[in-house]
Protein backbone atom coordinates (compact mmCIF):
# COMPACT_ATOMS: atom_id res chain seq x y z
CA UNK A 1 0.00 0.00 0.00
CA UNK A 2 1.63 3.15 -1.22
CA UNK A 3 -0.94 5.80 0.01
CA UNK A 4 -0.91 6.71 3.68
CA UNK A 5 -4.16 8.29 4.97
CA UNK A 6 -4.65 10.52 7.95
CA UNK A 7 -7.47 9.75 10.36
CA UNK A 8 -9.46 12.72 9.05
CA UNK A 9 -9.01 11.56 5.45
CA UNK A 10 -10.13 8.06 6.37
CA UNK A 11 -13.22 9.34 8.22
CA UNK A 12 -14.05 11.64 5.31
CA UNK A 13 -13.89 8.72 2.90
CA UNK A 14 -16.09 6.62 5.18
CA UNK A 15 -18.56 9.53 5.52
CA UNK A 16 -18.73 9.92 1.75
CA UNK A 17 -19.24 6.19 1.12
CA UNK A 18 -21.92 5.79 3.83
CA UNK A 19 -23.91 8.94 3.13
CA UNK A 20 -23.82 8.45 -0.65
CA UNK A 21 -24.71 4.77 -0.43
CA UNK A 22 -27.66 5.12 1.96
CA UNK A 23 -30.37 7.65 1.29
CA UNK A 24 -33.39 7.70 3.62
CA UNK A 25 -33.94 4.59 5.72
CA UNK A 26 -36.90 3.17 7.60
CA UNK A 27 -35.55 1.65 10.81
CA UNK A 28 -37.54 0.13 13.65
CA UNK A 29 -36.31 -0.58 17.15
CA UNK A 30 -36.61 0.10 20.86
CA UNK A 31 -35.63 3.43 22.43
CA UNK A 32 -32.98 3.37 25.19
CA UNK A 33 -30.51 5.82 26.80
CA UNK A 34 -32.96 8.66 26.11
CA UNK A 35 -31.53 12.13 26.78
CA UNK A 36 -33.04 15.59 26.36
CA UNK A 37 -30.37 18.32 26.92
CA UNK A 38 -31.22 22.03 27.18
CA UNK A 39 -30.50 22.47 23.48
CA UNK A 40 -33.88 20.87 22.75
CA UNK A 41 -32.42 18.01 20.69
CA UNK A 42 -33.27 14.42 21.62
CA UNK A 43 -30.50 11.80 21.78
CA UNK A 44 -31.16 8.08 22.21
CA UNK A 45 -30.05 4.61 21.17
CA UNK A 46 -32.18 2.54 18.82
CA UNK A 47 -31.71 -1.15 19.49
CA UNK A 48 -33.06 -4.65 18.97
CA UNK A 49 -32.12 -7.92 20.65
CA UNK A 50 -28.82 -8.19 18.72
CA UNK A 51 -27.51 -4.72 17.92
CA UNK A 52 -27.87 -1.00 18.50
CA UNK A 53 -27.16 2.35 16.81
CA UNK A 54 -27.07 5.94 18.11
CA UNK A 55 -29.76 8.33 16.93
CA UNK A 56 -30.52 12.04 17.25
CA UNK A 57 -33.76 13.96 16.71
CA UNK A 58 -32.89 17.61 16.11
CA UNK A 59 -35.19 20.30 17.49
CA UNK A 60 -35.76 22.03 14.13
CA UNK A 61 -37.62 18.95 12.81
CA UNK A 62 -40.17 19.19 15.64
CA UNK A 63 -42.21 16.31 17.04
CA UNK A 64 -43.58 14.01 14.36
CA UNK A 65 -47.12 12.79 14.86
CA UNK A 66 -49.08 10.56 12.54
CA UNK A 67 -52.34 8.75 13.30
CA UNK A 68 -51.72 9.07 17.03
CA UNK A 69 -50.15 11.42 19.54
CA UNK A 70 -47.31 10.05 21.65
CA UNK A 71 -44.38 11.23 23.71
CA UNK A 72 -41.07 9.48 23.23
CA UNK A 73 -40.21 7.42 26.32
CA UNK A 74 -37.60 4.91 27.40
CA UNK A 75 -38.53 1.50 26.01
CA UNK A 76 -40.87 2.83 23.30
CA UNK A 77 -40.93 0.82 20.08
CA UNK A 78 -40.82 3.18 17.12
CA UNK A 79 -40.48 3.26 13.36
CA UNK A 80 -38.03 5.98 12.28
CA UNK A 81 -37.50 7.67 8.94
CA UNK A 82 -33.86 8.73 9.03
CA UNK A 83 -30.62 9.13 7.15
CA UNK A 84 -27.12 7.97 8.09
CA UNK A 85 -24.65 10.57 9.25
CA UNK A 86 -20.94 10.26 10.16
CA UNK A 87 -19.70 12.48 13.00
CA UNK A 88 -16.12 13.18 11.89
CA UNK A 89 -14.55 14.34 15.21
CA UNK A 90 -15.20 10.93 16.81
CA UNK A 91 -15.46 8.75 13.73
CA UNK A 92 -18.95 7.59 14.75
CA UNK A 93 -21.97 7.06 12.54
CA UNK A 94 -25.54 7.67 13.73
CA UNK A 95 -29.11 8.04 12.56
CA UNK A 96 -30.47 11.57 12.06
CA UNK A 97 -34.23 11.12 12.62
CA UNK A 98 -36.62 13.21 10.57
CA UNK A 99 -39.87 11.52 11.57
CA UNK A 100 -41.10 8.68 13.72
CA UNK A 101 -44.23 6.86 14.77
CA UNK A 102 -45.05 4.24 17.41
CA UNK A 103 -45.19 0.57 16.55
CA UNK A 104 -48.00 -1.85 17.38
CA UNK A 105 -51.35 -1.63 19.18
CA UNK A 106 -49.54 -1.32 22.48
CA UNK A 107 -47.92 1.88 21.27
CA UNK A 108 -51.28 3.27 20.15
CA UNK A 109 -52.76 2.48 23.56
CA UNK A 110 -49.82 4.14 25.27
CA UNK A 111 -50.19 7.21 23.07
CA UNK A 112 -53.92 7.27 23.91
CA UNK A 113 -53.21 7.13 27.65
CA UNK A 114 -50.52 9.82 27.40
CA UNK A 115 -52.79 12.22 25.49
CA UNK A 116 -55.70 11.48 27.83
CA UNK A 117 -53.55 12.34 30.86
CA UNK A 118 -52.23 15.50 29.19
CA UNK A 119 -55.64 16.88 28.21
CA UNK A 120 -57.14 15.92 31.54
CA UNK A 121 -54.42 17.86 33.34
CA UNK A 122 -55.24 20.89 31.17
CA UNK A 123 -58.91 20.67 32.21
CA UNK A 124 -60.41 19.77 28.81
CA UNK A 125 -62.48 17.00 30.42
CA UNK A 126 -63.82 19.08 33.35
CA UNK A 127 -67.58 19.01 33.83
CA UNK A 128 -67.77 22.77 34.37
CA UNK A 129 -66.94 23.30 30.69
CA UNK A 130 -69.64 20.93 29.42
CA UNK A 131 -72.44 22.68 27.51
CA UNK A 132 -76.07 21.67 27.95
CA UNK A 133 -77.66 19.67 25.14
CA UNK A 134 -80.86 21.46 23.97
CA UNK A 135 -84.09 19.68 24.87
CA UNK A 136 -85.67 19.94 21.42
CA UNK A 137 -83.07 20.89 18.76
CA UNK A 138 -84.46 22.31 15.57
CA UNK A 139 -81.43 21.39 13.43
CA UNK A 140 -78.90 18.63 14.17
CA UNK A 141 -75.48 18.55 12.51
CA UNK A 142 -73.97 15.11 11.97
CA UNK A 143 -70.27 14.61 11.18
CA UNK A 144 -69.80 11.12 9.75
CA UNK A 145 -69.35 9.18 6.54
CA UNK A 146 -72.31 9.89 4.25
CA UNK A 147 -72.31 6.33 2.86
CA UNK A 148 -72.07 4.23 6.03
CA UNK A 149 -74.74 2.51 8.08
CA UNK A 150 -74.28 5.03 10.91
CA UNK A 151 -75.99 7.92 9.15
CA UNK A 152 -78.85 5.62 8.06
CA UNK A 153 -79.43 4.55 11.67
CA UNK A 154 -79.40 8.16 12.88
CA UNK A 155 -81.84 9.26 10.15
CA UNK A 156 -84.21 6.35 10.78
CA UNK A 157 -84.28 6.78 14.55
CA UNK A 158 -84.66 10.56 14.32
CA UNK A 159 -87.50 10.26 11.82
CA UNK A 160 -89.25 7.69 14.00
CA UNK A 161 -88.85 9.61 17.26
CA UNK A 162 -89.32 13.20 16.07
CA UNK A 163 -90.00 13.69 12.32
CA UNK A 164 -89.82 17.50 12.52
CA UNK A 165 -86.11 17.49 13.40
CA UNK A 166 -83.85 18.73 10.58
CA UNK A 167 -80.63 16.76 9.93
CA UNK A 168 -77.63 18.54 8.35
CA UNK A 169 -74.85 16.13 7.29
CA UNK A 170 -71.24 17.33 7.23
CA UNK A 171 -69.49 14.48 5.33
CA UNK A 172 -66.04 13.34 6.46
CA UNK A 173 -63.95 10.23 6.39
CA UNK A 174 -63.94 8.43 9.73
CA UNK A 175 -60.96 6.15 9.13
CA UNK A 176 -57.46 6.64 7.76
CA UNK A 177 -54.66 9.17 7.94
CA UNK A 178 -56.73 12.09 6.58
CA UNK A 179 -59.85 11.41 8.65
CA UNK A 180 -58.95 13.68 11.61
CA UNK A 181 -58.34 16.68 9.33
CA UNK A 182 -61.64 16.12 7.50
CA UNK A 183 -63.58 15.81 10.78
CA UNK A 184 -62.03 19.05 12.02
CA UNK A 185 -62.96 20.82 8.78
CA UNK A 186 -66.52 19.46 8.97
CA UNK A 187 -66.87 20.85 12.52
CA UNK A 188 -65.60 24.22 11.36
CA UNK A 189 -68.07 24.22 8.46
CA UNK A 190 -70.97 23.61 10.84
CA UNK A 191 -69.66 26.34 13.17
CA UNK A 192 -69.48 28.87 10.35
CA UNK A 193 -72.97 27.88 9.12
CA UNK A 194 -74.27 28.98 12.50
CA UNK A 195 -77.77 27.48 12.27
CA UNK A 196 -77.09 24.21 14.09
CA UNK A 197 -78.31 23.54 17.63
CA UNK A 198 -76.24 20.43 18.37
CA UNK A 199 -73.53 18.41 16.57
CA UNK A 200 -73.09 14.63 16.59
CA UNK A 201 -69.72 13.08 15.75
CA UNK A 202 -70.53 9.48 14.83
CA UNK A 203 -68.74 6.33 13.74
CA UNK A 204 -69.35 2.59 14.01
CA UNK A 205 -67.18 0.22 16.00
CA UNK A 206 -63.68 -0.90 15.03
CA UNK A 207 -60.19 -1.65 16.21
CA UNK A 208 -57.95 0.83 17.99
CA UNK A 209 -56.29 1.63 14.67
CA UNK A 210 -59.69 2.22 13.04
CA UNK A 211 -60.84 4.77 15.63
CA UNK A 212 -57.40 6.41 15.90
CA UNK A 213 -58.59 9.65 14.16
CA UNK A 214 -60.88 10.30 17.11
CA UNK A 215 -57.84 10.30 19.44
CA UNK A 216 -56.30 13.27 17.64
CA UNK A 217 -55.20 16.16 19.89
CA UNK A 218 -56.13 18.88 17.39
CA UNK A 219 -59.63 17.39 17.05
CA UNK A 220 -59.99 17.32 20.84
CA UNK A 221 -59.11 21.01 21.11
CA UNK A 222 -61.49 21.86 18.26
CA UNK A 223 -64.33 20.10 20.14
CA UNK A 224 -63.42 21.85 23.39
CA UNK A 225 -63.55 25.34 21.80
CA UNK A 226 -66.79 24.68 19.91
CA UNK A 227 -69.60 27.11 20.72
CA UNK A 228 -72.19 24.46 19.74
CA UNK A 229 -72.81 21.47 22.04
CA UNK A 230 -71.20 18.30 20.70
CA UNK A 231 -72.26 14.68 21.27
CA UNK A 232 -69.64 11.98 20.70
CA UNK A 233 -70.99 8.66 19.38
CA UNK A 234 -67.90 6.73 18.31
CA UNK A 235 -67.69 2.93 18.28
CA UNK A 236 -69.49 0.51 20.55
CA UNK A 237 -70.43 0.95 24.19
CA UNK A 238 -67.07 -0.45 25.34
CA UNK A 239 -65.02 1.80 23.03
CA UNK A 240 -63.64 5.03 24.50
CA UNK A 241 -61.86 7.80 22.60
CA UNK A 242 -60.43 11.20 23.44
CA UNK A 243 -63.39 12.62 21.54
CA UNK A 244 -65.74 10.96 24.09
CA UNK A 245 -64.00 12.59 27.06
CA UNK A 246 -63.85 16.14 25.68
CA UNK A 247 -67.34 16.20 24.12
CA UNK A 248 -70.27 17.68 26.02
CA UNK A 249 -72.08 14.31 26.02
CA UNK A 250 -70.95 10.75 25.22
CA UNK A 251 -73.39 8.33 23.62
CA UNK A 252 -72.54 4.62 23.75
CA UNK A 253 -73.51 4.18 20.08
CA UNK A 254 -74.65 6.43 17.18
CA UNK A 255 -78.20 5.06 17.55
CA UNK A 256 -78.15 5.94 21.25
CA UNK A 257 -77.00 9.44 20.32
CA UNK A 258 -80.11 9.94 18.19
CA UNK A 259 -82.29 8.71 21.06
CA UNK A 260 -80.55 11.04 23.54
CA UNK A 261 -80.86 14.13 21.37
CA UNK A 262 -84.47 13.99 20.15
CA UNK A 263 -87.40 12.98 22.37
CA UNK A 264 -90.15 10.54 21.37
CA UNK A 265 -92.94 12.66 19.90
CA UNK A 266 -95.64 10.37 21.33
CA UNK A 267 -94.10 10.78 24.78
CA UNK A 268 -94.23 14.57 24.29
CA UNK A 269 -97.89 14.41 23.31
CA UNK A 270 -98.61 12.24 26.35
CA UNK A 271 -96.80 14.66 28.63
CA UNK A 272 -98.65 17.60 27.06
CA UNK A 273 -102.00 15.89 27.66
CA UNK A 274 -101.02 15.16 31.28
CA UNK A 275 -100.03 18.79 31.79
CA UNK A 276 -103.27 19.90 30.14
CA UNK A 277 -105.31 17.76 32.56
CA UNK A 278 -103.32 19.11 35.48
CA UNK A 279 -104.00 22.69 34.35
CA UNK A 280 -107.72 21.99 34.00
CA UNK A 281 -107.85 20.31 37.41
CA UNK A 282 -105.88 23.17 38.96
CA UNK A 283 -108.22 25.79 37.46
CA UNK A 284 -111.29 23.91 38.68
CA UNK A 285 -109.82 23.56 42.14
CA UNK A 286 -108.96 27.26 42.18
CA UNK A 287 -112.52 28.17 41.17
CA UNK A 288 -113.96 25.97 43.93
CA UNK A 289 -111.67 27.54 46.50
CA UNK A 290 -112.69 31.05 45.38
CA UNK A 291 -116.34 30.08 45.45
CA UNK A 292 -115.98 28.81 49.03
CA UNK A 293 -114.12 31.96 50.02
CA UNK A 294 -116.83 34.13 48.49
CA UNK A 295 -119.49 32.22 50.42
CA UNK A 296 -117.56 32.78 53.63
CA UNK A 297 -117.31 36.50 52.94
CA UNK A 298 -121.01 36.72 52.21
CA UNK A 299 -121.70 34.98 55.50
CA UNK A 300 -119.52 37.48 57.36
CA UNK A 301 -121.07 40.51 55.59
CA UNK A 302 -124.61 40.17 57.00
CA UNK A 303 -125.51 43.93 57.23
CA UNK A 304 -123.87 45.85 54.40
CA UNK A 305 -125.41 49.19 55.57
CA UNK A 306 -123.40 49.12 58.78
CA UNK A 307 -120.29 48.40 56.76
CA UNK A 308 -121.13 51.31 54.44
CA UNK A 309 -121.66 53.67 57.43
CA UNK A 310 -118.23 52.83 58.77
CA UNK A 311 -116.78 53.45 55.35
CA UNK A 312 -118.62 56.80 55.14
CA UNK A 313 -117.29 57.92 58.53
CA UNK A 314 -113.80 56.86 57.56
CA UNK A 315 -114.20 58.70 54.24
CA UNK A 316 -115.25 61.96 56.02
CA UNK A 317 -112.27 61.65 58.35
CA UNK A 318 -109.91 61.13 55.44
CA UNK A 319 -111.52 64.05 53.58
CA UNK A 320 -110.86 66.41 56.52
CA UNK A 321 -107.30 65.20 56.82
CA UNK A 322 -106.81 65.72 53.11
CA UNK A 323 -108.28 69.25 53.26
CA UNK A 324 -106.01 70.16 56.17
CA UNK A 325 -103.02 68.66 54.45
CA UNK A 326 -103.80 70.56 51.26
CA UNK A 327 -104.17 73.85 53.19
CA UNK A 328 -100.89 73.26 54.98
CA UNK A 329 -99.25 72.38 51.70
CA UNK A 330 -100.69 75.52 50.11
CA UNK A 331 -99.28 77.70 52.89
CA UNK A 332 -95.89 76.09 52.55
CA UNK A 333 -95.94 76.56 48.81
CA UNK A 334 -96.95 80.22 49.20
CA UNK A 335 -94.12 80.80 51.66
CA UNK A 336 -91.67 79.05 49.35
CA UNK A 337 -92.96 81.13 46.44
CA UNK A 338 -92.32 84.38 48.35
CA UNK A 339 -88.82 83.26 49.23
CA UNK A 340 -88.16 82.39 45.63
CA UNK A 341 -89.58 85.75 44.48
CA UNK A 342 -87.25 87.62 46.85
CA UNK A 343 -84.30 85.56 45.70
CA UNK A 344 -85.29 86.11 42.09
CA UNK A 345 -85.52 89.86 42.59
CA UNK A 346 -82.18 89.85 44.33
CA UNK A 347 -80.71 87.93 41.44
CA UNK A 348 -82.58 90.00 38.84
CA UNK A 349 -80.40 91.39 35.99
CA UNK A 350 -82.14 94.77 36.29
CA UNK A 351 -80.94 95.28 39.87
CA UNK A 352 -77.46 94.16 38.90
CA UNK A 353 -77.49 96.53 35.92
CA UNK A 354 -78.56 99.46 38.14
CA UNK A 355 -75.84 98.62 40.64
CA UNK A 356 -73.30 98.48 37.82
CA UNK A 357 -74.56 101.86 36.47
CA UNK A 358 -74.09 103.49 39.89
CA UNK A 359 -70.66 101.96 40.21
CA UNK A 360 -69.81 103.12 36.67
CA UNK A 361 -70.93 106.72 37.43
CA UNK A 362 -68.82 106.75 40.58
CA UNK A 363 -65.84 105.47 38.67
CA UNK A 364 -66.46 108.07 35.92
CA UNK A 365 -66.62 110.90 38.46
CA UNK A 366 -63.51 109.66 40.21
CA UNK A 367 -61.68 109.42 36.87
CA UNK A 368 -62.78 112.98 35.94
CA UNK A 369 -61.58 114.42 39.25
CA UNK A 370 -58.29 112.55 38.98
CA UNK A 371 -57.86 113.66 35.36
CA UNK A 372 -58.59 117.33 36.22
CA UNK A 373 -56.13 117.23 39.09
CA UNK A 374 -53.53 115.56 36.92
CA UNK A 375 -54.06 118.06 34.07
CA UNK A 376 -53.64 121.04 36.42
CA UNK A 377 -50.45 119.55 37.83
CA UNK A 378 -49.08 118.97 34.32
CA UNK A 379 -49.95 122.54 33.25
CA UNK A 380 -48.17 123.94 36.28
CA UNK A 381 -45.12 121.78 35.58
CA UNK A 382 -45.18 122.87 31.92
CA UNK A 383 -45.15 126.52 32.93
CA UNK A 384 -42.19 125.95 35.25
CA UNK A 385 -40.26 124.05 32.62
CA UNK A 386 -41.06 126.70 30.00
CA UNK A 387 -39.71 129.47 32.27
CA UNK A 388 -36.52 127.54 32.89
CA UNK A 389 -36.21 126.74 29.18
CA UNK A 390 -36.67 130.42 28.25
CA UNK A 391 -34.02 131.42 30.72
CA UNK A 392 -31.59 129.00 29.12
CA UNK A 393 -32.58 129.71 25.49
CA UNK A 394 -29.95 131.46 23.26
CA UNK A 395 -32.73 133.67 21.96
CA UNK A 396 -33.12 135.10 25.43
CA UNK A 397 -29.44 136.01 25.46
CA UNK A 398 -29.80 137.65 22.07
CA UNK A 399 -32.68 139.73 23.44
CA UNK A 400 -30.26 141.17 25.96
CA UNK A 401 -28.06 142.61 23.16
CA UNK A 402 -25.75 139.74 22.39
CA UNK A 403 -25.15 138.25 18.93
CA UNK A 404 -23.86 135.01 17.41
CA UNK A 405 -21.08 135.10 14.81
CA UNK A 406 -20.58 132.24 12.31
CA UNK A 407 -18.02 131.71 9.58
CA UNK A 408 -19.77 131.97 6.23
CA UNK A 409 -17.39 129.45 4.70
CA UNK A 410 -17.67 126.74 7.35
CA UNK A 411 -20.83 127.72 9.25
CA UNK A 412 -18.93 127.24 12.57
CA UNK A 413 -19.71 129.58 15.47
CA UNK A 414 -16.75 131.88 16.16
CA UNK A 415 -15.79 131.81 19.84
CA UNK A 416 -12.34 133.56 19.77
CA UNK A 417 -10.64 136.10 17.46
CA UNK A 418 -7.74 133.82 16.60
CA UNK A 419 -10.19 131.64 14.62
CA UNK A 420 -10.70 134.51 12.14
CA UNK A 421 -8.54 135.93 9.41
CA UNK A 422 -8.41 139.35 7.66
CA UNK A 423 -10.89 139.50 4.78
CA UNK A 424 -12.94 136.51 5.92
CA UNK A 425 -16.73 136.76 5.57
CA UNK A 426 -18.80 136.21 8.68
CA UNK A 427 -22.57 136.12 9.49
CA UNK A 428 -23.81 137.90 12.59
CA UNK A 429 -27.12 136.68 14.13
CA UNK A 430 -29.05 139.25 16.18
CA UNK A 431 -32.22 138.93 18.24
CA UNK A 432 -34.10 139.96 15.12
CA UNK A 433 -32.47 139.24 11.77
CA UNK A 434 -28.82 138.79 10.74
CA UNK A 435 -26.22 140.36 8.40
CA UNK A 436 -22.89 139.55 6.80
CA UNK A 437 -19.62 141.39 7.49
CA UNK A 438 -15.97 141.24 6.33
CA UNK A 439 -13.07 141.14 8.82
CA UNK A 440 -10.77 144.11 8.36
CA UNK A 441 -8.95 144.14 11.67
CA UNK A 442 -8.37 141.61 14.44
CA UNK A 443 -7.54 142.64 18.00
CA UNK A 444 -6.27 140.16 20.57
CA UNK A 445 -8.18 140.50 23.86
Amino acid sequence: MKEILTVSQLNNNIKFIIEETFDFLLVEGEVSNLRRPQSGHVYFTLKDDKSQIKAVFFRQFGVYERRTNFELEEGSKVLCRARLNVYLPRGEYQLVIESMEPLGVGALQKAFEQLKAKLSAEGLFDERYKKTIPFLPERIGVVTSPTGAVIKDILNITKRRFPLADILIAPARVQGDEAAAEIIQALRNLQSYGKVDVIVIARGGGSLEDIAPFNDETLAREIFHSSIPIVSAVGHETDFTICDFVADLRAPTPSAAAELIVPEWMDLITKINIIKQRLISGCCRHLRDNRDQLAGLQERLKDPRRFLVNLQINLDYLRERLRAALHHKKQNLYSDLRQLDLRLRHQSPIMQINERKILLNNVQKSMFVNFTYRLAALKERLQRDSAVLESLSPLGVLQRGYSITRSVASGIIVRQAVDLSIGEDVNIQLARGNFNAKIEKISQG
